[in-house]
């Protein structure tokens, strides 16, 4: 109870099992969308290991005992094709529909694993699970078991978020206060990348990783250590050296990028190296179109 009164919830506290012939669409299915690879993913899941996710819905004002389907239409169609009569739904006391799906996140890692979790406990095989949703097995195997070593703070402030799986991997390498720091740093920033996440282990204190124990070849010999120890510090000066260099090379880099953008901007020198040198041109574009000079990252998994 608040000062304005009481607080309207959103759904009501029980689902429904409702006849399919008493739902009434929203929307119209487009077009081919029961031909579509999507439409073949649903239907192979619900028929697999039956509807993990209820469709939404709320009651018609103007037809007691009939709903709107709010959420949750391929569901329903699936359910129609595989000759099902009812379903349970749950109850919306709000008919925006927009509002609704504008704001669900169906691709969430976390969600996707509660889903396969939830469908594993139902008893589906693991193969089985991988044939409705066109993963491979082993694919199904590391989703199932994603939060593992992942701390129940940091996996709410996630729950929503569109992290790849390698973000995961990652953080089980930190301990539970880094873990819930990385989240919400990645939350703030909106940015939920592998980069990202490698950044901040890479950042992260020695007494806030999780001790992994090393594994030694069974026999290592002075020789071996000797020249390892030889290539590390060969490799070190290596880097000291780039990181030297790096700042002026970078300095240098872009100050030519900008002068070549600046020639091509004119008229007459593209014209000019279009008609006496057009091998250079294409070279002096891709440099000047250029937006980053370092590497770009690697793409998340």
């Amino acid at each position: 109870m608040t000062g304005r009164g009481p607080v309207k919830l959103s759904f009501e506290d029980e689902t429904r099992r409702i006849p399919l012939s008493d739902l009434i669409a929203l929307k119209t299915l487009r077009a081919g969308v029961k031909e579509s690879k999507k439409y073949a993913q649903i239907l192979s899941s619900v028929r697999a290991i039956g509807l993990v996710e209820a469709p939404v819905v709320t009651p018609n004002p103007s037809d007691v005992g009939r709903y709107f389907l709010l959420d949750g239409q391929l569901r329903v169609e699936a359910l129609r094709d595989l000759g099902a009569t009812e379903v349970e739904c749950i109850i919306s006391t709000d008919d925006e529909s927009y509002t609704y799906n504008k704001r669900i996140n169906r691709l969430a890692a976390i969600q996707e694993h509660r889903m396969i979790r939830r469908a594993i406990e139902r008893g589906a095989p693991e193969d089985k699970i991988a044939e409705a949703l066109g993963l491979e097995v082993a694919s199904i195997h590391r989703r199932s078991r994603m939060l593992n070593g992942i701390c129940r703070e940091a996996i709410e402030i996630l729950k929503d978020a569109p992290c790849p799986i390698a973000v995961f991997d990652i953080l089980r390498r930190m301990s539970s206060i880094r873990q819930i720091e990385v989240a919400e740093f990645m939350i703030g920033q909106n940015n939920f990348t592998v980069v990202l996440a490698k950044a901040a282990l890479a950042a992260t204190p020695e007494s806030q990783l999780v001790k992994v124990p090393a594994k030694r070849p069974a026999s290592v010999s002075s020789e071996q250590i000797a020249r390892m120890e030889r290539e590390l510090a060969s490799l070190q000066m290596q880097v000291k050296s780039v990181e030297d260099r790096y700042g002026v090379d970078n300095l240098h880099l872009t100050v030519a990028r900008a002068y070549i953008r600046t020639l091509l901007g004119n008229d007459r020198v593209a014209r000019w190296i279009s008609q006496h040198r057009p091998e250079y041109l294409n070279e002096l574009q891709a440099i000047g179109e250029i937006e980053t000079i370092a590497p770009l990252p690697e793409a998340a998994e």
